[in-house]
């Protein structure tokens, strides 16, 4: 749901959590983060974003676990460190080695495990996740470089110059198909490499693909970032290092292919687009280089790479292979209803007796009461999530339609009365 001053996204939408399509790509990354497709097209995340997310991995004992203990950056580990283990209602600690992983083994298979460590008052906590019956599973905590934030913060106070900004490599596309629509995330690390604030030449604004329904700036991104519509704002000056605008929107689905153009206004230094694959969806762009599937978490994630996109160039991906419904029946019965309407009106005007107008107008109630009905249902459905944004604005624009139509037939015989307490909308 959105707040309505900034439009910032602040929890799920449509049934879907941001945060699952953001968690499919760090999982997707960090499995094939020894292959040699991910070591030629990928760089690692930033490892903040892998904190505490616990990785299966096949080569450590059945049932042990390894926890990776660094501050800020790989390269900086944390030795003779202790980290505790909570197993159900036990404690166990284990102190780092000198390559900051603490290893713990012949963990009871099933029971919910997290990991903690306190790091200069600071404590730092995994996911709670069950010990594996097989194989092991290895996770990263990771604790914040005071010393680098504070130079940060002195480099962020200097008076901003003019200069370029690049979308970083490791920013990500991800697509996940919904209920007669397609999720689209833009996870974009929009880099400033200078050591003070810059302000590009140009304003950072771009506009979601045409036809995007419910666009909004997601939880987690920068303050400077913003939407109207499916127009995007990124206000400068940008501060030295990375500036993460995270934006989404649905695209609704009325065919079995999709094509997704977009356009940045500033250079994506490498394009790597993440889909969550249903059915037999498929993904093409003449920009990718290289495309693979993976099994994660259950589910197969395409993942598709290719070369730097310069500012203005349009991006193109077609989704194919998707799942969608005819809109014939929808088109048929819209068509039955406007009839039966159009019918109702030319009986309340047409010659008839008293009472065969009398009963016309009791249908027409009745029927009025019916949508009156099945509106609340709808707008109760929006407000459990229980109905995508697409499918509630169609069928609210149906009821809209047929209610209207009705009103001009029951408001052509104002002699007629209607019964007792079913007066217009309070009934």
């Amino acid at each position: 749901m959105r707040t309505p001053s900034t439009g910032r996204m602040t929890g799920p939408r449509k049934g879907h959590a941001p945060g699952t399509a953001i968690g499919l790509v760090v999982c997707a990354l960090a499995i094939l983060s020894c292959g040699t497709f991910l070591q030629a097209q990928f760089q690692m995340p930033d490892p903040k974003q892998v904190s505490g997310i616990p990785r299966p991995v096949d080569d450590l004992p059945n049932g042990s676990l390894s926890v990776r203990l660094i501050k800020g950056e790989l390269s900086n580990n944390i030795a003779n460190h202790p980290v505790e283990l909570h197993i159900g209602d036990r404690v166990q600690t284990v102190n780092t080695d000198e390559a900051g992983r603490a290893q713990f083994d012949n963990l009871p298979a099933g029971v919910t495990i997290k990991a903690v460590a306190v790091v200069d008052g600071e404590r730092l906590e995994s996911q709670e996740f069950p010990a594996p019956g097989q194989g092991g599973i290895r996770l990263m905590l990771v604790a914040t470089d005071a010393e680098k934030e504070r130079q940060k913060a002195a480099e962020a106070a200097a008076p901003a110059i003019s200069g370029q900004v690049v979308i970083s490599g490791e920013s990500r596309i991800v697509i996940e198909p919904a209920d007669e629509s397609l999720s689209v995330y833009y996870l974009l690390d929009i880099v400033n490499g200078a050591r003070a604030p810059v302000n590009p030449p140009a304003p950072f604004v771009f506009d979601m693909p045409k036809g995007m329904v419910g666009t909004a700036v997601l939880q987690g991104s920068s303050p400077l970032a913003t939407n109207n519509g499916i127009h995007v704002t990124v206000l400068g000056p940008f501060p030295p290092g990375t500036t993460s605008v995270q934006v989404g929107g649905s695209l609704p689905v009325t065919s079995g292919s999709l094509d997704i153009s977009q356009t940045f206004p500033a250079a994506f230094e490498q394009l790597v687009v993440v889909a969550k694959k249903e059915g037999e969806m498929k993904l093409t762009s003449p920009q990718f280089e290289r495309q693979q599937e993976t099994p994660v978490q259950g589910a197969t994630v395409i993942l598709a790479a290719g070369g730097a996109l310069p500012a203005g160039h349009a991006l193109s991906v077609t989704v194919s292979g998707l799942a969608h419904h005819s809109p014939v029946g929808r088109r048929v019965a819209l068509s039955a209803a406007a009839f039966i309407v159009l019918a109702g009106v030319w009986a309340a005007w047409g010659p008839a007796d008293p009472k065969s107008r009398s009963d016309e107008r009791k249908r027409l109630i009745a029927r009025r009461e019916r949508l009156l009905q099945d509106l609340v249902r709808l707008e109760n459905d929006r407000r459990r999530n229980r109905i995508d944004q697409p499918r509630y604005d169609s069928r609210r624009e149906e009821l809209f339609a047929a209610l209207e139509h009705i009103y001009g037939a029951l408001d052509s015989d104002e002699t007629s009365p209607e019964p007792a307490g079913r007066t217009g909308l309070a009934a």
